[in-house]
């Protein structure tokens, strides 16, 4: 008897619903839209923009302002010290700590009751539905599921909240039935000293059956790693033979496939894109075959979209979600029952298709290079990795790059710090690959790149094995959803990582 195809009828009616996104996208957001506002009327912020006379996205469009971090931050320490019903009707007590960049500066995100039902787990639910029919056969409920977080602290300035990773207060506050099926316990997964977690996490999964694992593929790559280490296994459906799906998010899984191929081997394993972020839950691969996300819309999300190039104009251009084009980037701009309004998370898109909304990440609005106009985005630069290492049979574990302005022969180029997982069959190959990608790619790259008039060919630099794990360990932040800046505008970050490289 399958026990998950008993289960999985459970996610029947729901996924009816889902289906209502191809046909009903507009309705459904602005439907939504509606709920937060009546919800949010006699907030502090409710008042201010008198929310009780909002009718439409139109009044709502003229009335609110975009915000980012800085312009919510007086409000998020008057909540941290105690104070209520400032942004969201509901009690806040918990604070995400934002880890999408390695600025030193953290951000803390509130998070409600609302938010943790109606977006967090309301799409870790949907996930498994939606994988549910990718794969009518999975054994998902014959095992656990493995997840990979981080953790959480006392908010140390007072006694009225709680800080740490989303994945930590998604753990602190889930269902207790729910630890029935999940791996490692919540002491455990909580620990905050990673290398210490990791063992922990190793020695007690090792024994169970796991079927599935959710986390972020550069960290849950090191925990397979250590498993493999302690039991001598080649792979890692020898020491979990019903293992099925990966659920992972946080970071583009393209430069880790490789090395996910070498460890797991099963024809059955499959690799699911989720992408919930410490301010939502926004999308779900819904086709194996397509690496673009489904928009989660009915959720407690509205969305809005800026043009890329608009993004640090006084008046950028604003869409709701009808009015967005296919192929374009667009910054991504979010209200939810969390209480952000109009709030730029700084992360970038692209649309793939309307009938229903699917998207893929392209980036981030502060990580790109347009030092000479060349404007290149994260994507370019994932495309441009994977031709390279195709061409040279090359690995890379992790990257970052930045432009270099002028050297002593007043030359201008990108340098490339990169840690393979396996060399190239030549380093100056690799780099003249990735140089040609990025050319077919980007046209603007391609124009500056012309004749080498004004950026030369790109450099590469290799990385020694451990770098990027060292300079987020000297920084404070390893494990959990910790990533390392692909792309920087400047040379903050490279030059941190080059010393690091030569000592």
């Amino acid at each position: 008897m399958n026990i998950t195809k008993i289960i999985s009828k459970i996610f029947d009616s729901r996924l009816k619903q889902i289906d209502l996104y191809a046909t009903q996208a507009s309705d459904i957001q602005h439907r939504v839209l509606n709920r937060l506002i009546t919800q949010a009327a006699q907030t502090e912020w409710g008042k201010k923009y008198d929310y009780s006379s909002i009718r439409n996205y139109e009044d709502f469009r003229k009335r609110i302002p975009i915000q980012t971090y800085e312009e919510i931050k007086p409000y998020v320490e008057r909540l941290r010290a105690g104070e209520q019903n400032l942004l969201w009707p509901s009690e806040i007590r918990w604070f995400a700590k934002s880890s999408g960049t390695t600025n030193d500066k953290s951000k803390f995100l509130p998070v409600s009751q609302e938010a943790l039902e109606d977006i967090h787990y309301r799409g870790g639910k949907d996930a498994a539905a939606l994988y549910f029919r990718i794969n009518p056969n999975s054994q998902f409920f014959s095992g656990k599921g493995l997840i990979l977080g981080g953790s959480h602290s006392t908010n140390l300035s007072s006694n009225h909240s709680l800080v740490g990773d989303l994945s930590a207060i998604l753990i602190q506050n889930v269902n207790p039935l729910i630890n029935f099926i999940r791996v490692p316990s919540k002491k455990i997964a909580l620990m905050s000293e990673w290398e210490t977690k990791i063992e922990a996490i190793a020695n007690s999964t090792i024994p169970v059956n796991v079927t599935n694992l959710s986390g972020v593929p550069s960290w849950m790559l090191v925990l397979i790693k250590r498993i493999l280490e302690k039991t001598g296994k080649q792979t890692l459906e020898e020491v979990w033979p019903n293992l099925e799906v990966f659920f992972h998010g946080g970071v583009s899984f393209t430069p880790y496939r490789e090395q996910y191929k070498q460890v797991i081997h099963s024809p059955k394993m499959h690799y699911v894109e989720t992408y919930n972020a410490s301010e939502g839950y926004f999308g779900t691969q819904n086709d194996l075959s397509d690496p673009a996300m489904l928009l989660m819309i009915d959720y407690g999300i509205f969305y809005e979209f800026i043009p890329l190039e608009d993004v640090d104009k006084e008046n950028p251009r604003i869409y709701c979600l009808e009015e967005v084009e296919l192929n374009r980037n667009y910054a991504l701009v979010i209200s939810t029952s969390c209480g952000l309004w109009r709030y730029m998370i700084g992360d970038t898109v692209k649309f793939t298709s309307k009938n229903p909304y699917k998207f893929i990440i392209t980036g981030r609005t502060k990580h790109f290079i347009n030092a000479f106009g060349e404007e290149l985005i994260v994507d370019n630069a994932e495309k441009g990795l994977a031709k390279a290492c195709a061409a040279t049979g090359a690995q890379v574990s992790e990257y970052s790059a930045a432009p270099v302005f002028m050297d002593e022969n007043a030359k201008c180029r990108h340098q490339w710090l990169i840690e393979f997982a396996k060399m190239p069959d030549s380093v100056e190959k690799f780099a003249a690959v990735l140089d040609t990608t990025l050319k077919e790619v980007n046209s603007d790259y391609e124009a500056k790149r012309w004749k080498d008039i004004a950026l030369q060919p790109l450099e590469v630099i290799t990385a020694r094995p451990g770098l990027f794990h060292d300079w987020l360990a000297q920084k404070g932040k390893l494990g959990g959803q910790h990533k390392v800046p692909r792309l920087s505008n400047t040379r903050e970050y490279i030059e941190q990582m080059l010393l690091l490289n030569n000592e």
